[in-house]
C-alpha cells in the first residue's frame, strides 16, 4: 500500500466506513501512538454521535471508500425490486451472512439484505433479530442514498420505501 493512497479522501468529504456506514471526514491530524507518529482521518458519524480515527495509510486497506456513484445507487434500487432470495439454511447461519453483507460496506450487498428481509403487511411477522438486521441494513442504505442525493434522509427513506412497495404490488 503506497502512501499516495491517502490522498483519495479529504476533509469535509463524506465516506463509507464498512462497519459504521456514512461518515464525514472532519480533519486529518497527527498523533503519537506508542512512540510512532501516525496521520489519522478524523471521521464523524453525526447520527451515532461517534467519532472515529483511522490511520490514513490503512483507510483503503480496511475498506473505507468514497460514496457510491449514482449508477451504483440505481443498481441498488434495481436489486431492491428483485424477488427475495431466502436460503433454507438455519437462521443463525443466514443471520451471520446478512451481518457480513451489512458490514462489508458494499451498497449492493446491503440492498440484497434489505430486499431479502423486507416484509409486507400480509407476510408473517419478523423475529426480533430479523428486524434488527433489516433496520440496520435499511438505515445504511438510506444514509448512503441520502448522502449521494444531497443529504435529505427522509426523502431517501421515502424513495427506498417506494421501491420496496412497488415490488409488492
Amino acid at each position: 500500500m503506497t502512501k499516495t493512497k491517502k490522498l483519495d479522501f479529504r476533509p469535509n468529504e463524506y465516506v463509507v466506513y464498512p462497519a459504521h456506514g456514512v461518515g464525514q471526514i472532519i480533519s486529518v491530524e497527527e498523533q503519537e501512538v506508542a512512540g510512532l507518529k501516525l496521520e489519522l482521518f478524523v471521521i464523524s458519524f453525526e447520527k451515532d454521535k461517534m467519532t472515529l480515527r483511522v490511520p490514513t495509510n490503512k483507510a483503503t486497506e480496511i475498506g473505507m471508500r468514497s460514496l457510491s456513484s449514482p449508477d451504483v445507487i440505481t443498481k441498488a434500487m434495481t436489486t431492491l425490486k428483485g424477488k427475495a432470495k431466502v436460503k433454507r439454511a438455519m437462521w443463525s447461519r443466514r443471520a451471520q451472512e446478512y451481518e457480513q453483507k451489512i458490514n462489508s460496506g458494499d451498497l449492493i450487498a446491503i440492498a440484497e439484505v434489505v430486499r431479502d428481509l423486507h416484509r409486507t403487511d400480509d407476510q408473517r411477522e419478523q423475529s426480533y433479530s430479523e428486524r434488527q438486521l433489516y433496520e440496520a441494513a435499511l438505515e445504511r442504505l438510506t444514509r448512503e442514498v441520502a448522502a449521494v442525493g444531497g443529504g435529505d434522509e427522509s426523502l431517501a427513506a421515502k424513495q427506498v420505501g417506494d421501491v420496496l412497495m412497488s415490488r409488492a404490488a
